[in-house]
C-alpha cells in the first residue's frame, strides 16, 4: 500500500511537470519587432495581446525558461538573424507566448504598452530591397490614363493581356540602407520636387536562402509579411534626347528615405490568407487606395520564381509586391509638406509616414 503511495504521487509530480510546460505550437499569434523602450534600443521583441503589448524577447525567454523550468536556448537579438535561426527557435518562441498569454504581466520589466515604446523599421539592414511594378491590373491601367500605348516605354493597354505563367513581371532595386526609414520617421521633399507619390504595398520577407526556385515550393521560402511605402517620386527627369528614351527610374525610386518600414513582421504561420488581404492607403485620413493582396497579377509564386531564377534571395531580404489602384499619379494629386500618409494592411498592421521640407 506504502509503494503505491509513493508511485501515485511520482506519477501526480511527473504529470504536473509536463502539464506546466507551455506548447511548443504555434496557439498564441505574435508579430515580431525591433524597439526602443525604457532607454534601451534595437530590441528584438514580440507583438501579443492584438497589438497591444510587447514583450522583450531575451528578457521573456530567460523569465519564461525560468518559471517553466526549460532548457536554456538562445535566441538570436537581431531579427535578420532570427530570420536565418528561426526554424531552431520557433518553439521556444511559441513557448514564450503561450506560457505569457492570458497571464497580468504588467509588472514585468520586459512587457510594454505598445503605445508607449518606439518602432524602428523590423530589419536594418536587409541584402536585398526589390519592388514590383504595375503589378495590379487596376493601378497599371490608371497609370496609362492620357497616355497614348507605349509612351516613355509604358503600355498601359497590354495590362489587359499579361499571363502571369508567360510574361515576367517588371522589378527595380531600391537601396536599403539610405531608402529604409522607420515608422513615424519623416521624409523630407526636397527643394523643387512636387510629384511626390504615395504607393502602399505588401512586403514578403525570405526566410532562407532561395535560388532557382520553383513555383510549388515559393512559400516554402517566406518567413512572412509586412509594410513597405514604396514612395516615388513622379517629377524625374526624362530622358528623350537619349539612349534609353523614357522615366528615370532611379531618379524616380529610388529617392533617400524613400522606402518606410515596418512596424512589425508577421510570420506567415499567422498570416494564412496573405494572398486576400485589404490594403489601405489614406493620405490626411482620407481614402486613397482600398485593394486586396487577391487583385496581384503576379503572385507570390511567381514573384519568387522569377526573381530567383535571376539571383540568390537571402534571409530577411524584402520584397515589396506592388501597389493598387489610386496612387497619385493616377489622380495627379501629390504629396506636400504636412501631410501625413497611412498605410494599413489587414493582419498585419499601419504604418504612418509624415512629409516635411527639406531644409535648404
Amino acid at each position: 500500500m506504502h509503494q503505491k503511495l509513493i508511485l501515485g504521487m511520482l506519477f501526480l509530480a511527473s504529470s504536473y511537470t509536463f502539464a506546466a510546460a507551455p506548447a511548443e505550437t504555434p496557439d498564441t499569434p505574435f508579430k515580431l519587432a525591433t524597439i526602443s523602450a525604457n532607454g534601451k534600443t534595437s530590441l528584438l521583441a514580440m507583438v501579443v495581446n492584438n497589438d497591444k503589448t510587447v514583450f522583450e524577447i531575451e528578457a521573456a525567454n530567460a523569465y519564461v525558461s525560468k518559471q517553466a523550468k526549460l532548457s536554456t536556448l538562445r535566441i538570436p537579438t537581431e531579427m535578420r538573424e532570427l530570420i536565418e535561426q528561426y526554424s531552431t527557435v520557433n518553439k521556444r518562441l511559441y513557448q514564450i507566448a503561450n506560457f505569457l498569454s492570458g497571464k497580468d504581466t504588467q509588472k514585468l520589466a520586459f512587457a510594454h504598452d505598445a503605445a508607449k515604446v518606439k518602432f524602428h523599421a523590423p530589419i536594418k539592414y536587409p541584402w536585398n530591397l526589390l519592388a514590383a511594378a504595375a503589378n495590379y491590373r487596376a493601378h497599371a491601367e490608371g497609370m496609362g490614363v492620357g497616355r497614348p500605348p507605349a509612351t516613355g516605354g509604358f503600355n498601359a493597354a497590354a495590362a489587359a493581356l499579361i499571363d502571369p505563367d508567360r510574361d515576367a513581371p517588371v522589378f527595380f532595386a531600391k537601396s536599403p540602407r539610405s531608402c529604409i526609414i522607420d515608422p513615424g520617421e519623416a521624409y523630407f521633399i526636397p527643394p523643387g520636387r512636387e510629384r511626390i507619390d504615395w504607393e502602399g504595398e505588401m512586403a514578403i520577407i525570405i526566410g532562407k536562402p532561395a535560388y532557382q526556385v520553383a513555383k510549388p515550393q515559393a512559400h516554402d521560402y517566406v518567413f512572412g509579411y509586412s509594410i513597405l511605402f514604396d514612395l516615388s517620386d513622379r517629377g524625374g527627369r526624362r530622358r528623350e534626347q537619349n539612349m534609353f528614351p523614357g522615366a528615370n527610374w532611379f531618379e524616380g525610386k529610388s529617392t533617400d528615405r524613400g522606402a518606410p518600414f515596418g512596424p512589425v513582421i508577421v510570420p506567415k504561420e499567422f498570416l494564412p490568407n496573405f494572398d486576400k488581404l485589404r490594403i489601405l492607403t489614406k493620405v490626411n485620413g482620407v481614402v486613397k487606395q482600398d485593394g486586396s493582396t487577391a487583385e496581384l497579377l503576379w503572385k507570390e509564386h511567381h514573384i519568387i520564381h522569377y526573381l530567383t531564377s535571376i539571383l540568390t534571395l537571402y534571409p530577411g531580404d524584402v520584397i515589396s509586391s506592388g501597389t493598387p489602384s489610386g496612387t497619385g499619379m493616377e489622380r495627379q494629386e501629390f504629396l506636400k509638406p504636412g501631410d501625413t500618409v497611412s498605410i494599413e494592411i489587414e493582419g498585419i498592421g499601419k504604418i504612418e509616414t509624415p512629409f516635411k521640407a527639406q531644409a535648404k
